[in-house]
């Protein structure tokens, strides 16, 4: 939901910075995340803009590299409608119109772009785009690379087109730590590498940092992903919104030693005819929505939760048997493959699956172009929030937002003047006191309340037991502690997105889309 009376950081900063004693560099642009919407921005802005693309990890450590699904696109203009209306619906009617709209009309030029740049899309004998189905989809409008391989051939081809780009420069193992702004104008990031701090001015800072999986104990998503963007972006005083929309997906691998990331199981493969089974062998989606396994995630995901209470369950069951071994093969070798490591032929046997963190609704609120309220500010991404997915996102609809609206925002970026931002007066101070004692055993506990109070199912009491217990942390550790590492920098993100995240669900009493709640 949107709100007119945004949260903001209780603090400016993370720690005391000084620009003048810092390394330095300045850039036309800077974009903060080098996922599929950070550097297809980049490769959008035009070859006479110095650009450096911040990635936190290595350019692998994204979710746009472990994307399995596809791409959702209407090709040809009798499915847009049908598009609208599918991710309307998946989104409870909360979405903003005009940027369903946008995302949907502009998805066949997402497409062509993509080919482009050197993307192969898979297809059939005929030469047309092979597309298949996925959940609260009435058509079979999703592309794919490679069968189940999709982020990662994209993410491939367009990181070769950034290294043949002299204007494009990949900082690898580079986080960033906060925003530099001056009088509501954005200038620049204060980064750190291998222990040191740089200062990087830009007239432009674009943010593309994001989910926030690493919040909960279980996600699918990768390692860095721990909402460092929208903790800087509010402590710069971005506007907010939809936070409390967190996507839970149905079917991730079930494990029962928890591991960094949780393996997905696509919702392609409902979409070629997978059944959901609970511990006794049936099937009970027809108990819970007409659409039955492709029912929108949220609707799935609380099915699944439900069974797994009702029988006792640590799991339960996705059922392809029907299909022959070299479908599977061809249509799904990750996910046939990883399985089989782990003693699962899924043309004979059932796959444990369990819901698990996924993908944020909410973000740092933006307009279509990707505007924040901060002026030369921009978001892009899991990390912004145009309103597209509403109360929950449609399957496939994320690396589509991702073109689109990079593409969009580098347009932004590229026809506004921009005068050299200067930094070198910049200081920040802060905290005084010594170190953040035992960040890890500090994270262990936020995921622990995130997961128990801020997941699948929520209630209002305990999401205001969770707020007042952040906000105790963040009061007696993370407030007076002097943060010097990556470490301490991203503990302190990681409480204070939490913070965000159950502040939205607290003052939206009502139960829609992922946000569900049993009492008000």
């Amino acid at each position: 939901m949107r709100f007119e009376k945004e949260e903001t950081a209780l603090t400016r900063c993370l720690s005391n910075f000084d620009a003048s004693a810092m390394g330095r560099a300045s850039f036309d642009a800077v974009i903060v995340g080098g996922g599929l919407a950070g550097i297809f921005c980049a490769l959008n802005l035009p070859r006479r803009m110095k650009t450096a693309v911040l990635c936190k990890g290595s350019v692998e450590d994204c979710d746009s590299y472990l994307a399995q699904g596809g791409i959702a696109a209407s090709i040809g203009s009798d499915d847009r409608g049908l598009h609208i209306r599918d991710t309307m619906t998946a989104g409870c009617g909360v979405n903003n119109p005009q940027a369903v709209r946008i995302l949907v009309e502009e998805s066949e030029q997402a497409i062509r772009n993509l080919a482009e740049l050197g993307v192969s899309f898979d297809r059939r004998p005929d030469g047309r785009f092979q597309r298949s189905l996925e959940g609260n989809h009435s058509a079979r409008r999703i592309l794919h690379v490679n069968g189940d391989a999709t982020g990662k051939g994209i993410m491939t081809a367009l990181i070769a087109r950034c290294a043949g780009r002299d204007n494009i420069s990949l900082l690898e193992n580079t986080f960033a730590v906060d925003l530099v702004t001056r009088e509501g104008t954005c200038s620049g990031v204060i980064a750190e590498k291998a222990g040191r701090l740089l200062c990087l001015s830009s007239p432009a800072v674009v943010m593309a940092t994001g989910g926030i999986g690493q919040l909960f104990p279980v996600t699918t998503n990768s390692k860095v992903l721990t909402g460092d963007g929208i903790a800087a972006a509010s402590r710069a005083g971005a506007a907010l919104d939809s936070l409390e929309f967190i996507q839970f997906h149905p079917t991730a691998l079930y494990s029962p030693v928890k591991a960094e990331r949780a393996f997905l199981i696509s919702e392609a493969v409902r979409g070629e005819g997978a059944l959901l089974r609970n511990r006794e062998g049936d099937r009970f989606m027809p108990r819970y929505d007409a659409r039955l396994e492709l029912a929108p995630r949220d609707i799935v995901a609380r099915a699944i939760f439900d069974q797994m209470a009702k029988t006792s369950s640590p799991c339960v069951y996705l059922d392809i048997t029907g299909k022959k071994r070299a479908f599977l093969e061809r249509r799904f070798p990750m996910i046939f493959s990883e399985c089989l490591k782990r003693g699962i032929d899924i043309s004979k046997d059932w796959i444990p699956v369990v819901p698990c963190e996924h993908y944020c609704m909410g973000g740092i609120r933006t307009d279509c172009d990707g505007r924040t309220s901060v002026d030369r500010l921009y978001a892009i991404g899991e990390c912004a929030c145009t309103g597209v997915h509403g109360a929950n996102r449609l399957a496939s609809n994320s690396l589509l937002e991702d073109v689109v609206f990079g593409a969009r925002a580098a347009a932004a970026v590229a026809g506004r003047a921009a005068p050299p931002a200067d930094v070198r007066d910049f200081r920040l101070e802060g905290r005084k006191a010594g170190g953040l004692a035992d960040p890890e055993k500090l994270r262990a506990g936020l995921r622990l309340l995130m997961e128990e109070d801020a997941g699948i199912i929520r209630s209002g009491r305990k999401l205001g037991q969770a707020l007042a217990a952040i906000e105790k942390v963040q009061r007696e550790r993370i407030d007076p502690a002097d943060l010097t590492t990556r470490e301490e920098y991203e503990t302190a993100d990681m409480v204070e997105t939490a913070r965000l995240i159950v502040s939205a669900a607290v003052k939206n009493r009502s139960s829609i889309g992922c946000h569900y709640i049993v009492d008000s």
